[in-house]
């Protein structure tokens, strides 16, 4: 379990640059997605770890590739679903150990008609989980209606490592301090919808100095207009403490190299 953790969470400064790329699950094609391979093996250099299906695994990523995985195992429903994110889980301890990840993502959702389902599907994940020594990513989704404030946030946050999460990947909020002092284990933030670079940059930031342990960003960096200068931009905040200013410099200064498929 340690291990994999610091395959993660890396333990030199104790922090994480990890790269979400599971979209697929229950979007589609995801623009920046249509071609995942294309757009995501450039990006592997600079990313701690990978978040993604079995499927996209298997289809798009090399088996030489050393960069950590972290498998996705909850889905069942999709964008145009009407119980979105009302998910199960969808490929086995077995199939984890299998394709040798490094820890597994299971979506809960707090406040919603089931929330219950997904808190006892995390529980059996967490149970099967330990038997091997995964590690466990509770990912706090949230509902179209439902807000992302911090006693919400901290609510799931709590609930998720309560129920066994060893890391728990939420929304960046204000008072994200609250978040985090009442949390036990490590928090990510999530990108989110795409956003201004220089707005995912200070939310990296702030996160940071709030106590998160890093970012588990997607569309953020794939869907930029330089997807490897933002995640060198997003590296240079979260491991070597650099500003927004600063990090945004180095997104600026990094060559344009095209990696999305037409």
């Amino acid at each position: 379990m340690k291990n994999r953790l610091s395959r993660i969470i890396k333990p030199k400064d104790n922090r994480t640059v990890m790269l979400a790329v599971d979209h697929g699950y229950f979007m589609g094609p995801t623009t920046g997605l249509e071609n995942l391979g294309k757009t995501v093996i450039p990006l592997l250099p600079y990313a701690d770890s990978l978040m993604l299906t079995r499927g996209a695994l298997r289809r798009y990523i090399p088996p030489e590739t050393d960069t950590p995985i972290v498998l996705r195992i909850s889905g069942g429903t999709s964008i145009v679903g009407k119980e979105l994110l009302h998910e199960g889980i969808i490929t086995s301890m077995k199939e984890a150990i299998r394709l040798n990840v490094a820890g597994v993502a299971f979506s809960i959702l707090i406040g919603a008609d089931f929330e219950r389902d997904t808190l006892l599907g995390l529980a059996k994940v967490v149970d099967e989980a330990e038997e091997y020594g995964i590690p466990v990513v509770a990912v706090t989704a949230v509902g179209r209606d439902m807000n992302k404030d911090a006693k919400y946030l901290s609510l799931a946050s709590r609930m998720a490592a309560e129920f066994g999460a060893h890391i728990v990947k939420t929304y960046y909020c204000e008072n994200f301090e609250r978040v985090v002092d009442t949390c036990p284990v490590p928090i990510v933030i999530a990108g989110g919808k795409k956003i201004d670079e220089k707005d995912a940059l200070e939310m990296t930031y702030n996160a940071i100095q709030a106590g998160a342990a890093g970012v588990d960003m997607g569309r953020n960096i794939f869907q930029s207009s330089n997807p490897v200068g933002m995640i060198k931009a997003i590296r240079a905040i979260v491991h070597e403490g650099a500003t927004p200013k600063e990090a945004y410099e180095i997104f600026k200064e990094e060559p344009l190299v095209e990696v999305r498929s037409e």
